[in-house]
């Protein structure tokens, strides 16, 4: 069982898809959770939730025909272990979260793709609970380039509180998080 150390409190990266990005092209980004986690007291970090917002161009706007070269998708995947940059399946272990925007650019409509991985996890024995010291985030668009002349802004949200586990929980909690990679 844990207890909360904090309230909750929201983390944000924000990743840049560089103009003119091939579909199938996909760029990393990090959490560092270094100052939220310490082994020797058995502190962890819970999330309760997983936010994404889209931007384009230097004044962050949110037209989506902005964003790509035609109709396109644009997704993203937050995990514990490092897949540099490529998206993970879905039943791997490390995945903590992920999204997909499907984008009609010639209608300037985007739609929010069905996901098996929610954007709120809950509080207490509903959060994920990680003990990595950073979070990796990836991005990527496919289907069509990215704008030619845009970089897309992708920030990942992550609201989240500090937690004290049990040693035990916590040593399961790295048996689960080191031990298996899918």
């Amino acid at each position: 069982m844990a207890t909360n150390l904090t309230g909750s409190f929201w983390l944000s990266e924000t990743i840049q898809i560089p103009a003119g990005t091939a579909s199938g092209g996909r760029v990393q980004g990090t959490f560092d959770l270094g100052a939220y986690i310490d082994v020797g007291d058995s502190q962890a970090v819970a999330i309760e939730e997983y936010n994404v917002i889209l931007q384009v161009d230097a004044d962050y706007g949110a037209a989506f025909q902005n964003m790509v070269a035609g109709d396109a998708s644009i997704g993203t995947q937050l995990s514990e272990l490092n897949p540099g940059t490529l998206f993970v399946r879905a039943d791997n272990n490390n995945l903590i979260a992920s999204s997909s925007v499907s984008i009609d650019s010639s209608a300037n409509m985007a739609t929010l793709v069905a996901d098996i991985f929610p954007d709120t996890f809950g509080k207490d024995e509903e959060s994920r609970i990680v003990i990595n010291d950073t979070l990796y985030g990836v991005v990527g668009v496919d289907g069509a380039a990215s704008a030619a002349a845009r970089i897309v802004y992708v920030t990942l949200r992550i609201k989240c509180r500090i937690i004290k586990m049990t040693k035990q929980s916590w040593m399961t909690k790295a048996i689960e998080a080191f031990g298996a990679d899918n």
